[in-house]
């Protein structure tokens, strides 16, 4: 199974950004990686970044709304993210849930509408520090797993990011007995939930992912790759994770 490395940049980037993004296309050409790449910038920057990057490294979105289009204002499609040169997007990010109050079934109609638009969705998934202090964390997970992704979730066009929520941008990173134990959890849950497709379902781990820490954790069973957040940012970080693969 090939991993990915996604970098997730959240509300950051203006086109100041844009030569950088060249800077690691460049790199990655001259070295070419043991993973599929992936950068998922905001929505202004998609269609430069597309054309500056395309055939390197891969360009995604970082949300699309449920529909392919309407009255829904400061929304974007999955259709219009394909338009602009994404070939995956993001649903479900812990942020999303938080901030914008999205259920699971809205998550899981939104990885729907990513596969009618041809795109591969990444699904986030992660229990709170509180879910986890009591305890419930594999509950948690186990039923975002079986509500957030539908079961026609197929490998070619499913990843699933594992995301505790209390290490996401704190520095905190979940230990490695903790994050093989979850990902063989998602593994487990995905076989009965998906068939033998969930078998081949790439498993992301995100949570302060960094040059430091992401040879091991990438080497952890179960463990296909990365949803990097702030390392992202930097070219020499992203470049140093990828090269860990």
């Amino acid at each position: 199974m090939r991993p990915l490395i996604a970098g997730n940049w959240k509300m950051n980037g203006t086109g100041q950004a844009l030569p950088r993004m060249a800077a690691l296309a460049e790199s990655l050409a001259n070295e070419p990686p043991r993973a599929d790449v992936l950068i998922c910038p905001p929505f202004t920057l998609l269609s430069r970044a597309a054309a500056i990057i395309a055939g390197r490294i891969a360009i995604g979105g970082q949300d699309c709304h449920e529909r392919a289009s309407g009255a829904f204002t400061g929304d974007i499609s999955a259709d219009m993210l394909r338009d602009a040169g994404a070939t995956s997007v993001i649903v479900g990010h812990s942020e999303r849930r938080r901030y914008h109050h999205e259920t699971d079934e809205l998550v899981a109609s939104k990885a729907e509408a990513a596969w009618r638009a041809g795109l591969t969705a990444i699904i986030c998934i992660g229990e709170t520090e509180a879910e986890r202090d009591a305890g419930h964390a594999d509950k948690v997970v186990h039923r975002q797993i079986m509500a957030s992704v539908p079961p026609a979730a197929r490998s070619a066009t499913t990843a699933i990011a594992y995301e505790p929520v209390w290490a996401i941008g704190t520095g905190k990173t979940a230990s490695p007995a903790d994050i093989a134990a979850m990902h063989a959890l998602i593994r487990d849950a995905l076989g009965s939930h998906c068939g033998g497709e969930g078998r081949d379902i790439r498993l992301l781990y995100g949570g302060s992912v960094n040059p430091a820490n992401a040879r091991e954790i990438l080497a952890l069973p179960n463990v296909n790759g990365a949803l990097v957040g702030g390392a992202s940012l930097k070219a020499e970080d992203f470049l140093a994770i990828i090269r860990s693969v």
